[in-house]
């Protein structure tokens, strides 16, 4: 997980794709949290993806924003092969009807 008050756009598609959650938030925030950071060893944020929200250690949360999809994904751990083999049965399907539909294709040489 990465917190930032913004990302530049292929850093944060790459990032989703290697499974990395980013959360964008507010400057003034975001230096806040790096403050308490600094001056609490040991710090820690406790992340609920699902809720959506950050918690700090004195019981503070925070909302975040992402993408439905983008969560669905690191909640579910599914990278791009992941997704397209979850459709291996419709892949199945339609192989299946497009070659009964153009047999040419398929001949053996």
């Amino acid at each position: 997980m990465v917190i930032a008050p913004s990302f530049a756009d292929i850093f944060y598609n790459n990032s989703f794709k290697n499974g990395i959650l980013l959360i964008t938030l507010d400057e003034e925030t975001v230096e806040r949290l790096f403050q308490e950071t600094e001056a609490t060893e040991g710090y820690r944020l406790d992340v609920d993806l699902e809720r959506q929200q950050l918690t700090t250690p004195s019981g503070e949360t925070i909302a975040f924003e992402v993408d439905p999809f983008r969560k669905h994904c690191l909640l579910e751990g599914l990278d791009d092969i992941g997704l397209t083999l979850a459709q291996s049965g419709s892949i199945r399907d339609f192989e299946q009807r497009h070659r009964q539909a153009q047999p040419w294709l398929f001949r053996d040489a």
